[in-house]
């Protein structure tokens, strides 16, 4: 597989995901808050977790240059959450998502690494409309997307779901 750019910020480094990231992404995807706020991707075991990175994470990543990134922190090595900028159906413009462990949540990560991908989504890959989508429940997304500058636009239901989300726009 080619190698993708990786991006840093003062404590984390954020790497494109391949299927070494397996594991983590197993456990990342199961947590309740993933399940409440993002949904059921249906991985049950680590082959699994391959299945999805492979099939859902890979194939954007390897057309656009850009797709779901791990975020590691510099001090430990340890794999915390995700971020990254999605192509999206039913949405217009590119995505950005971000995803932490228990644990990891409210101590700025987030924040830091959807600034960095917002800044590189914009200078180096060109993108001309960054969007954000969370559930109306989802209010610690709210505020991070509110501080990274997006505003709120309206709600949105996105093909495939019947959730109302609401939909924010750089």
């Amino acid at each position: 597989m080619k190698a993708y750019k990786h991006f840093e910020t003062d404590r984390l480094i954020l790497q494109p995901t391949t299927s070494a990231d397996a594991e983590f992404i197993f456990e990342l995807v199961n947590t309740p808050k993933w399940l409440a706020n993002i949904g059921d991707r249906n991985v049950k075991s680590v082959e699994d977790a391959k299945t999805y990175i492979k099939e859902r994470m890979t194939p954007q990543l390897e057309k656009l240059g850009y797709g779901n990134y791990t975020l590691i922190r510099k001090v430990d090595n340890h794999k915390i959450g995700t971020c990254g900028l999605y192509n999206r159906e039913g949405l217009e413009g590119i995505d950005i998502g971000f995803a932490l462990l228990p644990g990891y949540e409210n101590l700025g990560y987030g924040y830091e690494s959807a600034a960095k991908l917002l800044e590189v989504g914009i200078k180096e890959f060109h993108i001309k409309r960054i969007s954000a989508i969370t559930t109306k429940e989802n209010i610690a997304s709210q505020k991070l997307i509110e501080k990274l500058g997006l505003k709120y636009v309206n709600t949105i239901i996105m093909p495939d779901d019947e959730e109302e989300l609401l939909l924010y726009s750089l």
